[in-house]
């Protein structure tokens, strides 16, 4: 088996469902930011406690991603054969992940804040993937999909990896100095 197909040598790709676009379309860079998302997932989830909750939660939205994926590669014309939860982002899936942030947040009492990113290098990780995440959104945002919650999904997605990032360094979180270098004040 071959992996190359040679097909897209002239700077098209083919999509679900049938047709073929620019590798440069708006649809395939929306997909190439998720994907970029997915590899940063599981790069966080190489760096958390093998067979731990954080893990199987990262590996969970990475097959999600796959879904979303495949939801944007579609054609138009091919939505309609799009199953929810296996080929389409469904609510259940963004209410999963909603119940993951809400029990992190009480769980650990975490308050939204700004976070300097790199305490460890699995929150490090999750930050990066988070902003990744971030931009996979925008990029869904701008292809106006009716009907679509890829860009709801990919928000709370986000959020989860905020939370997940500050959970994973609840022990080694140290003070951050201010601009010129002087500890914060307190109030």
């Amino acid at each position: 088996m071959r992996l190359y197909t040679r097909q897209g040598d002239g700077g098209n790709t083919a999509l679900w469902h049938g047709g073929r676009v620019r590798k440069d379309h708006p649809h395939i860079a929306a997909n190439g930011a998720i994907d970029e998302a997915q590899a940063f997932l599981g790069l966080a989830r190489a760096e958390a406690d093998p067979g731990g909750a954080v893990g199987a939660t990262l590996l969970e939205c990475e097959r999600d991603l796959w879904v979303l994926m495949a939801e944007l590669a579609s054609a138009p014309e091919g939505r309609a054969r799009l199953v929810a939860g296996e080929s389409a982002v469904d609510q259940a899936m963004i209410d999963r992940l909603e119940a993951r942030i809400d029990a992190l947040v009480v769980e650990l009492a975490i308050e939204r804040a700004f976070a300097l990113p790199g305490e460890n290098r699995l929150s490090a990780c999750l930050d990066v993937a988070r902003t990744v995440v971030r931009r996979a959104e925008r990029l869904v945002v701008g292809l106006e999909l009716t009907g679509s919650l890829a860009g709801a999904y990919l928000n709370r997605l986000s959020d989860l990896c905020w939370a997940l990032a500050r959970v994973s360094e609840a022990d080694h979180r140290t003070v951050h100095r201010g601009r010129q270098g002087r500890p914060p004040k307190e109030s």
